[in-house]
């Protein structure tokens, strides 16, 4: 199984394109959308986590390739500023794959990054600002 955060730029001529229907139907993958814009008759963008097996993510990017979209590929992680984080569990209550947590009866909040999806849901939840997303455009797509 192989995952990878990837930006998907398109051009005009293709915004009207099934495309990521078209990777889900004939390369098995499947996807997360975390940002999209997309303008009829304009340039298109949009950051998704792209998912499946190896043989099909590689078949799959090169089918987005031939038609002219151009991917970045970009590894996303959250992580917690522990100094910044007051343990208020606000974060708990929106993250959807449970990385983070409140430990009971202690009621800490803990942080399983290798849990998380990058989602940022938690970012905008922390009122003290403790959740943190870094970037790196230096993952290549192999």
């Amino acid at each position: 199984m192989m995952a990878r955060m990837l930006v998907l730029r398109f051009p005009r001529e293709i915004v009207d394109k099934p495309i990521v229907t078209n990777l889900v139907r004939n390369y098995n993958l499947t996807f997360n959308i975390l940002k999209a814009q997309i303008y009829p008759r304009k340039e298109g963008m949009v950051v998704l986590e792209l998912r499946g097996n190896r043989d099909d993510f590689h078949e799959g990017v090169q089918y987005l390739k031939d038609i002219g979209v151009v991917i970045e590929s970009i590894a996303q992680a959250i992580r917690r500023d522990e100094d910044k984080c007051y343990q208020c569990g606000a974060c708990t209550a929106v993250c959807p794959t449970g990385a983070l947590h409140i430990e009971r009866p202690e009621m800490s909040v803990l942080f399983e990054s290798e849990r998380c999806s990058a989602c940022e849901l938690c970012v905008k939840a922390c009122p003290s600002r403790a959740m943190i997303v870094t970037f790196d455009k230096n993952i290549a797509l192999e």
